[in-house]
Parts: structure tokens; sequence; C-alpha cells
């Protein structure tokens, strides 16, 4: 990895920490995931799975976009309507979901439904970022952390062996 990789990968780290996401609970999110499929999961594959997922150019591309717009909302500086939609996460806007879904298809159709259902049920750190407490936004970051979870647990999946009742 180069210098710059490296940088980038810990900014997106670092930026995701300071909104309040650490990387355990989205290892945490992975398990969840992955709990019935993956009988001998540890939270260290998961993390470790969760870490290789943030390697990804995309990946940073995408949450460093989507937590600018959060912080935008934040500080009131997004131009009308488009304030009002993201502070009130509004329902039909999807623009949040389109972007986590650039980071869930890396990993094939897997990841597209386990992001549906993490999306739906909102466990874990996805129940905080979704809570609208006054003065923190996270229309993005909720939908790019249950993104990288899904993708995640999707790597897992398919780097599992497979049994011969699966493969017929």
């Amino acid at each position: 990895m180069s210098q710059a990789s490296a940088h980038l990968k810990a900014r997106t780290i670092a930026l995701l920490s300071e909104r309040g996401v650490s990387i355990e609970a989205i290892a945490n999110l992975v398990m969840f995931l992955q709990k019935d499929y993956l009988a001998d999961l540890t939270l260290a594959q998961a993390r470790a799975s969760v870490l290789t997922v943030l390697q990804k150019r995309e990946v940073q591309n995408a949450i460093l976009t989507g937590i600018q717009l959060d912080l935008a909302a934040e500080h009131h500086t997004l131009l009308e309507p488009l304030q009002t939609i993201v502070e009130e996460d509004e329902g039909l806007y999807g623009l949040d979901e389109t972007m986590a879904l650039s980071i869930v298809n890396l990993y094939g159709s897997i990841g597209f439904t386990n992001y549906g259902y993490i999306d739906r049920l909102k466990p874990g750190i996805l129940k905080l970022l979704n809570a609208h407490q006054p003065g923190s936004i996270h229309t993005f970051l909720d939908d790019l952390v249950g993104a990288v979870a899904a993708a995640a647990a999707a790597r897992l999946a398919h780097d599992a062996p497979q049994s011969d009742s699966e493969c017929s």
C-alpha cells in the first residue's frame, strides 16, 4: 500500500471515529449478519474483513464524501432545499442509499441483500446513528456504515468454503 493510500485509509478511519463509529462497532454488525452462517467466525476475523473493505479507494471516497455532506448539513451550509432534505433525512431522498450501494456492490448480490436487511433492522451502531439527535446529522453515515458491514460480511461469505449442497 502506498503512503498516499495508507494516509487516505487512516484519515477515513479517523473520521469514522470522530463521528462515533469504531471499527469494532462495524465488526459487530458483521457478526450480526453472519452469526447464522459462519459458526466459527470471530470478532477478529470480522474486524479484519472491515479493514480490508476500508482499503478500497471507492469505499474511502464514499465515506469521506458522506461525512463531509453530513458535516455541511450540521453547519447549515448546504443550499436549500438540500439543507432541509439532508437535515431531515427525507425518506424519498435516496442519494445516501445510492452511495451505500456503490460499496455493497463491490462484493456481489449478497452484499446487496445484507445491506437491505441491516438497513431495515438498524442494529447496534446503526440505531445510534439513525436516532436523529439534535445537532448531529448522520443521513449519509448510517447508510455508509451499514454498507461497509454488509460488504465485509459478503466478503467473508465469499471466502467461506461451500458445502456440496450449496454448490448444486
